[in-house]
């Protein structure tokens, strides 16, 4: 194991263990408030202001002849068709086409980018008053929650999976309204949907049946757009911008 450990994280790893003064743990946890409100400040400054959104989730990795950034691209475009703001993690791979397709169809196109070490980087396609950058992951969540009238999952990583169990988890448990959770690649999605199902809530019990209908799996845009549209048809609701 600690082969896999590079010099890095043996830093990181050391730094935690150190025995630390009162005034100096003070002091870098009050400056670590401070960063965390001005992220929360400036996320709702800018999204409070673009009207219903749809967030995109998918790989950073994925390239852009590949068959899903395709369909990701093509659900935005779909998505500003139909009066939404699209909202993604502001990378490369699915991020790069949710933003694309958005900002080629002149719809509002916004990017919530993360800093990290390796991998993520802005797109060119986001709206210049619409990128923000987050170093807190905790933050950045909260903003696809808050101003997200639907999420959009395509394949993806941990990152991935991190963002759609969290929607998920907030719905469940109605810390947060119901809205569409649509996931899109059944070949891709089968094994955790089939795990689910038959570990999770049949075998131990850890979820009720219902919740096998927080969310929705097809294959295609017009499917996903198409749940989207649906289930705001039922609340006679529809973007205001």
């Amino acid at each position: 194991m600690t082969e896999n450990i590079d010099k890095r994280d043996a830093e990181k790893i050391k730094k935690a263990f150190e025995i630390k003064k009162w005034p100096e743990i003070k002091s870098s946890d009050s400056w670590n408030i401070f960063k965390v409100m001005s992220e929360f400040v400036d996320g709702y400054d800018i999204l409070a202001k673009i009207g219903p959104c749809v967030s995109i989730f998918g790989s950073a990795r994925t390239p852009s002849d590949h068959p899903y950034y395709q369909i990701a691209e093509s659900i935005a475009v779909k998505l500003s068709n139909a009066g939404y703001g699209v909202i993604t993690g502001g990378g490369p791979g699915i991020m790069e086409a949710g933003n694309k397709g958005a900002s080629e169809t002149g719809g509002k196109s916004v990017g919530l980018n993360i800093n990290l070490p390796f991998e993520q980087y802005p797109n060119q396609y986001i709206d210049y008053d619409k990128l923000i950058n987050f170093k807190f992951f905790f933050v950045r969540k909260v903003m696809f929650m808050k101003y997200a009238q639907g999420f959009i999952v395509l394949p993806g990583g941990f990152g991935t999976l991190d963002e759609l169990f969290e929607a998920l988890t907030l719905v469940q448990t109605k810390k947060v309204g119901k809205f569409p959770i649509i996931l899109v690649g059944k070949d891709f999605w089968s094994g955790l949907v089939n795990w689910i199902e038959d570990v999770v809530l049949k075998k131990e019990s850890n979820i009720n049946k219902e919740d096998m209908f927080l969310f929705k799996v097809v294959d295609t845009a017009d499917e996903a757009v198409h749940e989207i549209v649906e289930f705001y048809s039922h609340y006679s609701m529809a973007p205001n911008f």
